[in-house]
C-alpha cells in the first residue's frame, strides 16, 4: 500500500473532524444524558457497516458508559436480532425492518439515531418517519449529501464526505465522543 493513500485518508478524516458539523455532537450527547436520567430508551439502526456500528455502540453504552455511574443506558441496536429482521423482511418488507420495531417498542421521548452513508436507504428513512410520528428525538449521522434523512431527522449530523469508509468511521467516532463525555461530565 502506498503511503500517499494513507495520508489522503487521514487528511480526509481529519478535515471532517475539524468541520462545523462537530458542533452538532453536544445535542446528541445531551439527548443521551436526558434518556439516561429519565429511563428512556435509545434505538440505533443502519445497514451493512452502519448496522455493525449500531451494534458496537449499543454494547458500549449498555456497559462501558455505565461503569462510572453503576448502570448503563437503555439502548438497543435494531439490526441486532436476525430472527426479527428476517421475519419482518419476509412478511412486511425489508423497508420496514426498523420502523416496525419502533412502532411496537418505542415511546414519545425516546431517542432514535440512524447511521447512513447516503441517507437514502428506504428502511432508515422509514425509521425516521416512524420516530418522528411517535414523538421521538430523531438524529441521523450521515455522509455524502445527507439524502432524505438529512431533512427528516430533527437533528442531522451531516459530514459532507463522499467516502463510505470515512463516513462509517465518523459514525463510531461520534458515538465514542458521546460515550467519553457521558463517562466524565455526564455521569453525575
Amino acid at each position: 500500500m502506498k503511503t500517499d493513500r494513507i495520508a489522503t485518508y487521514a487528511d480526509l478524516l481529519g478535515s471532517c473532524l475539524r468541520s462545523p458539523t462537530i458542533e452538532r455532537i453536544p445535542e446528541l450527547a445531551h439527548a443521551f444524558k436526558r434518556a439516561w436520567d429519565t429511563g428512556r430508551t435509545i434505538y440505533l439502526c443502519g445497514n451493512g457497516g452502519s448496522a455493525g456500528n449500531a451494534i458496537h455502540l449499543a454494547n458500549d453504552f449498555t456497559y462501558g458508559a455505565g461503569v462510572t455511574r453503576g448502570i448503563g443506558l437503555r439502548i438497543e441496536a435494531l439490526p441486532a436480532n436476525a430472527a426479527v429482521l428476517t421475519c419482518l423482511a419476509n412478511d412486511i418488507g425489508y423497508d420496514k425492518i426498523f420502523s416496525e420495531q419502533l412502532r411496537v417498542k418505542a415511546n414519545a421521548g425516546d431517542v432514535l439515531v440512524v447511521f447512513s452513508g447516503s441517507g437514502n436507504s428506504p428502511n432508515v428513512v422509514a425509521a425516521l418517519e416512524m420516530g418522528n410520528s411517535l414523538g421521538m428525538e430523531t438524529f441521523a449521522v450521515l455522509g455524502y449529501g445527507g439524502g432524505k434523512c438529512k431533512a427528516l431527522a430533527k437533528y442531522p449530523i451531516h459530514f459532507e464526505v463522499d467516502d463510505m469508509q470515512v463516513a462509517e468511521d465518523l459514525q463510531l467516532i461520534v458515538g465514542h465522543m458521546v460515550m467519553q463525555w457521558l463517562c466524565t461530565e455526564g455521569s453525575a
